[in-house]
């Protein structure tokens, strides 16, 4: 499921139903925005969160200059946007970084948030910034839980400091040392979690903050328990006055209702979020971006970054010359495939772009099983039809489709699909298009 693509589809039928009319009359958008609650609440928004949202959002609407404006559905849109915006803490909240190295980041959070995993994302987010990181097993009642730590220290690529089964606050405390005396500049603590909130977790917690006194206290919540995931930080806040909240899976089934609850209830941010399974998949929170993707206007922003991290920049001149002078060719439609699957699919992507949440059947012609039958109709070409394609005719068809186990009529369909990306790229790369030139579709 794309990201808030329940709470999306619902707020775009709301509001193409609006943009029909002409003049809208007072009784008119308050019907609009009764269906804009119900919307909200059955995305799992906190109740109280929504009839602030609500009352201000109909307040600005059934203003004066609303009511005789040509355009009120689109004011309303907008209005709309920048409430989600104020909502949910107005700009991006970037890491504190202490006044003299190392700076440390306490990870908290219950069992089962992704808190672990969590830590190794922000390690290798943080390396690549240029930081020399350093993770810390503070937790040392999960079983396995050091161990997933190693596991995914190693995978990005920083070292982990486990001494074993000692004082957790002792772990913290040495693992600050053992940074000072290797010249790291960053610890990450990941903390005990436990099922449920008890007194003997917080004490603990408690006692690390003290003796650590970490620069930041960011709690990890699984923004699918939905309004669960509100009330633990709710909880986590009152006892630790966190500095941030990371939400986990909000790639999965998600209805939204934590993103957009949190800093309502809080009055803290969330920084980050974890949009998937690899050590990749971490993204700062742009409540901006965020509103813009809810409201399905996209997000061209952070699609372009995610473009600008697959793509080195010789890469991108290569393939703007190839597009401009019209010499892409099958090797380099792999390579695109590569760079999708590198930033999370063609579904995730064209959810950031205006409108493409709303487009069907993407997995048919872009799935990852799709894309292996296309990678393997390219791989059953020779070189010159890779350069060549129009070269490409029945008997070569014939051949490429008994090496790639695929039919004929599947080698027209990639042909033709081939043809029309070629024009579409063309098109793209002048004008205001080159801004997208990075975007590997």
């Amino acid at each position: 499921m794309a990201l808030f693509e329940g709470l999306s589809e619902r707020l775009n039928h709301i509001f193409s139903k609006m943009k029909n009319k002409g003049k809208l009359t007072e009784l008119e958008i308050k019907q609009v925005m009764r269906e804009v609650r119900i919307a909200l609440l059955e995305a799992d928004v906190n109740f109280n969160v929504v009839k602030d949202f609500i009352n201000r959002t109909t307040e600005k609407a059934v203003g004066e200059d609303i009511l005789k404006s040509l355009t009120p559905s689109q004011q309303i849109i907008k209005i709309v946007n920048d409430e989600l915006v104020e909502l949910m803490g107005a700009k991006n909240s970037k890491l504190a970084v202490g006044d003299k190295p190392p700076t440390v980041y306490m990870l908290c959070g219950l069992q089962g948030a992704g808190k672990t995993t969590m830590c190794g994302k922000l390690a290798l987010m943080l390396k690549k910034q240029g930081k020399g990181v350093l993770l810390a097993a503070c937790d040392i009642y999960r079983p396995a839980a050091i161990k997933q730590l190693q596991i995914v220290g190693e995978r990005a690529g920083v070292e982990v400091f486990a001494p074993g089964q000692i004082a957790p606050v002792k772990i913290a405390a040495d693992a600050v040392k053992h940074a000072e005396s290797k010249g790291l500049d960053t610890v990450i603590l990941d903390t005990a979690g436990r099922l449920h909130i008890d007194e003997t977790l917080m004490g603990e917690l408690k006692d690390i903050k003290r003796a650590i006194r970490p620069v930041e206290i960011l709690l990890a919540v699984d923004s699918m328990t939905g309004q669960d995931a509100v009330n633990v930080a709710d909880s986590f806040n009152k006892q630790l006055d966190i500095s941030g909240v990371i939400l986990t899976k909000l790639d999965g089934d998600t209805r939204g209702g934590a993103a957009l609850s949190i800093r309502a209830v809080t009055g803290k941010p969330i920084k980050f979020t974890g949009i998937g399974e690899k050590m990749g998949d971490i993204e700062p929170f742009y409540p901006d971006r965020m509103a813009s993707r809810i409201l399905g206007m996209g997000d061209v922003l952070s699609l372009i970054e995610k473009a600008e991290q697959a793509f080195t920049e010789e890469e991108s001149k290569k393939l703007e010359k190839k597009i401009r002078e019209s010499s892409f060719d099958f090797n380099d439609y792999l390579t695109q495939l590569e760079s999708i699957k590198k930033m999370g699919g063609i579904k995730d992507l064209l959810g950031m772009l205006p409108g493409g949440s709303q487009i069907k059947d993407v997995d048919e012609a872009f799935g990852e099983k799709q894309i292996a039958l296309t990678k393997a109709i390219i791989q059953s070409m020779t070189k010159k039809e890779r350069a060549n394609p129009e070269i490409i005719k029945g008997s070569q068809k014939k051949r490429i489709s008994a090496g790639s186990g695929t039919t004929i009529q599947d080698i027209n369909k990639l042909l033709k699909q081939f043809e029309n990306m070629k024009v579409m790229m063309k098109q793209m790369g002048g004008g205001k298009g080159k801004k997208f030139m990075k975007l590997p579709f």
